[in-house]
């Protein structure tokens, strides 16, 4: 028997979302149905939908345009991190190793799965530099898998074909520490061996440095 037509939609409403398939979305829906507390899912998203918005600077998301970081005078305004998701802006931020400034592209270069160079926010960068002088360097934060090496190479590009003097630099790469070789994706494993420093032995015990 097929779902009833309200049931049916919110499945299908919840295939939208990426890596969700049919099975999932159907338990959601019906994991919604059962517990009364999940149906103030719904009243999030609107709230998140109604009060969310971009930054007209830096294109992350907040409640009050500019963002927070784009308005505070304290902030490095000659450094600018590229990244390619929100989520990225935030980690860095709780890290709190960034003292300069965001462009958020809003994802990553990736055809294969629709995200086209038009979708991702690398006009912006370019009017931003273009505009805000006072830009020394441009860091590209891009993660360390294929994705993220076509986005940092679609970024560099734009902005040596907009013969745009700046620095441009991107993150170290090597072995994050606490994960296993064999787990790592093969551009870091390039990096870390092709970024390999010599190691001597601490005159005061056994470590090395």
């Amino acid at each position: 028997m097929a779902y009833p037509a309200p049931l049916e939609a919110l499945v299908e409403a919840f295939q939208v979302l990426p890596g969700i398939g049919r099975r999932t979305a159907e338990r959601l829906a019906l994991h919604i149905l059962r517990d009364s507390k999940a149906r103030a899912l719904s009243r999030a998203i609107d709230v998140a939908v109604r009060d969310t918005k971009r930054c007209s600077l830096c294109q992350n998301v907040c409640e009050i345009e500019p963002c927070a970081i784009c308005a505070d005078s304290k902030r490095d305004v000659s450094r600018l991190l590229v990244v390619e998701e929100p989520a990225h802006v935030e980690s860095v931020e709780r890290a709190g190793v960034w003292q300069g400034r965001y462009h958020v592209l809003l994802g990553s270069f990736n055809p294969a799965e629709g995200t086209e160079a038009r979708h991702l926010a690398v006009g912006g960068l370019i009017d931003r530099l273009r505009s805000k002088t006072e830009v020394e360097e441009v860091v590209l934060g891009m993660d360390p898998d294929k994705e993220g090496e076509a986005t940092l190479l679609l970024v560099l590009e734009a902005i040596e074909s907009a013969g745009i003097t700046v620095r441009v630099s991107r993150l170290s790469r090597g072995l994050p520490a606490g994960s296993g070789i064999e787990y790592l994706h093969r551009g870091v494993l390039e990096d870390a061996i092709e970024d390999r420093r010599p190691v001597r032995r601490r005159q005061d015990g056994p470590s090395f440095y």
